[in-house]
């Protein structure tokens, strides 16, 4: 219900305790937006290009949480773009129009998605191909995920004013919410590392990733907010795809 735009049963409310609970559960959506990604591009791929069929993963997985993510991060280009103080910045992203470091932002994030996914689902040709694409498709969502949630563990939410709030986040977590994050976070890596255990060395870059996002965002707005965590999000997904090239260019 919060994390995307697939219905839910209608006698569940928007609970602000639902939602604390939810954010162990948030790599787990990434196996849903994953699989679906996935789905859509292996049809298409039956009877289109590559690439062709990797614009329209990317499209199935924005459809399925209504450019969640891609918000968040459209808005952190424009308030860290165009503000110079806390109060400026905040300002800015809680604005609902685009401007143009989030339009340019989103532009070149696209591409870069774009051609570092098509060259990625490259790489897999042997007996296992199709097995070991869906789950590059799964672990990119779902380790990103983690990452982009795991600030809320170590950092404070920005905004004095719960009410100014743009977008749903979670304000406690408990070890429960830890440990049930990095679970389903790491549990897809984990089985793709199966096939090729080189992979698990995507976790150094989108870690580091995520440490420089989470200090610069408290340098600036002296924690987080719900756009930062869905740039870091977005960031972090670029970032495995490239790692994923990388580890099979290098080692």
């Amino acid at each position: 219900m919060f994390y995307t735009r697939i219905p839910c049963p209608k006698n569940i409310s928007h609970d602000p305790e639902y939602l604390n609970k939810a954010t162990r559960y948030f790599p787990l959506i990434g196996w849903i937006v994953g699989s679906i990604s996935f789905l859509a591009f292996y049809i298409s791929s039956l009877f289109l290009s590559a690439e062709t069929a990797v614009i329209l993963g990317i499209i199935a997985s924005i459809l399925t949480t209504g450019a969640f993510h891609e918000d968040g991060f459209a808005d952190v280009c424009d308030g860290f773009g165009g503000g110079w103080t806390k109060e400026k910045i905040l300002m800015i992203m809680k604005d609902s129009a685009i401007g143009a470091y989030g339009a340019i932002g989103l532009v070149l994030l696209f591409l870069l998605k774009f051609k570092l996914l098509s060259e990625s689902v490259l790489l897999f040709t042997n007996n296992n191909f199709w097995l070991q694409i869906f789950l590059l498709f799964v672990s990119a969502h779902s380790l990103s995920r983690l990452a982009a949630i795991s600030i809320i563990f170590t950092h404070e939410y920005s905004r004095d004013d719960a009410s100014s709030k743009s977008k749903p986040i979670a304000k406690k977590h408990s070890w429960k919410e830890v440990l049930g994050s990095f679970f389903f976070g790491l549990l897809p890596l984990l089985a793709h590392s199966f096939f090729q255990y080189q992979i698990l060395l995507v976790l150094i870059p989108v870690f580091i990733t995520h440490y420089f996002l989470a200090r610069y965002f408290q340098k600036w707005i002296d924690g987080y907010t719900g756009d930062c965590l869905g740039a870091a999000q977005q960031v972090c997904e670029a970032v495995y795809y490239l790692s994923i090239l990388l580890i099979w260019k290098f080692i």
